[in-house]
């Protein structure tokens, strides 16, 4: 059977899908059909049922529920890995509410986050989020939402952090940072969501056994990073609760969509997020 998925090309889903796409773990008769795109295009695919398993925004997940079912592996959720909101250094403090800031995608967490603590920040210009770093170096907006790689070289690169967001939402809320997932399509055969849910496991339990085994296709998707940064995005990204998302990881996404449903930020969720 052949299935349509789609992830990123950052190193934490190349990482976590390798021994999966390439066969180095037994796929129990399931083939892929891989799509790669940053994470708004990916949110925007499943908002078009374009893909039977996607890589997704929690955020954009919350209007999605009806279509698709979240899978216990391959989150991104954790501590100290939030998106960060900068400023070049050389400009002076912000009012957020007179402000221009770019974010990668208005269904990201990202900018579930920025709504969150600053929700007087609202005129956002949406753009690639690998764009917003030199958008906020060249002035052509006040202020940038980084998410991936460029938290890691936003200071080297002559700006400054005003707001951690995982940290507000930590210190604000008590649990985890869920960022994104991985969701298959309800009408999917049971034992199909099943049986992906386990070799999914299985592909991110090979990757952390035999780590050197997914560089070269880590590498090939991500060819102008620093290996260093390169791995730095994996240990933030990938952890225990990406093997399986367990109740701590549960109990912080059904607190997001608890917090987004009483905010009206997403609809009444009717359904089970989480597949059983």
């Amino acid at each position: 059977m052949k299935l349509t998925l789609g992830f990123s090309p950052c190193p934490n889903d190349t990482f976590i899908f390798d021994a999966l796409v390439h066969h180095k773990i037994d796929t129990e008769g399931l083939d892929f059909e891989v799509y790669l795109g940053d994470v708004e295009d990916l949110n925007n695919k499943a908002f078009k049922s374009e893909l039977d398993i996607t890589k997704i925004s929690y955020h954009a997940y919350g209007y999605l529920t009806d279509n698709y079912v979240l899978l216990d592996s391959g989150s991104a959720l954790g501590k100290g890995c939030g998106p960060l909101l900068v400023k070049s250094s050389n400009s002076e403090n912000l009012d957020l509410q007179n402000s221009t800031i770019a974010i990668p995608g208005k269904y990201t967490t990202a900018n579930f986050l920025l709504s969150i603590a600053h929700p007087e920040a609202t005129s956002k210009v949406e753009m690639l989020f690998s764009d917003i770093e030199n958008s906020v170096i060249n002035k052509e907006v006040d202020a940038g939402l980084l998410i991936h790689e460029n938290r890691f070289t936003y200071q080297d690169r002559g700006l400054e952090k005003i707001l951690d967001l995982g940290e507000y939402w930590e210190n604000t809320t008590g649990y985890l940072i869920p960022l994104g997932g991985i969701v298959i399509k309800r009408n999917l055969p049971k034992e199909v969501l099943l049986k992906f849910n386990k070799i999914l496991r299985k592909s991110i339990e090979y990757a952390f056994k035999k780590p050197e085994s997914p560089l070269k296709y880590m590498k090939k998707h991500s060819q102008e990073m620093d290996e260093k940064v390169m791995m730095q995005h994996v240990e933030l990204y990938v952890n225990k609760y990406s093997i399986d998302l367990g109740k701590e990881g549960k109990n912080a996404i059904s607190q997001m969509f608890n917090l987004a449903q009483e905010k009206g930020i997403i609809p009444k969720v009717e359904k089970d997020i989480f597949i059983n």
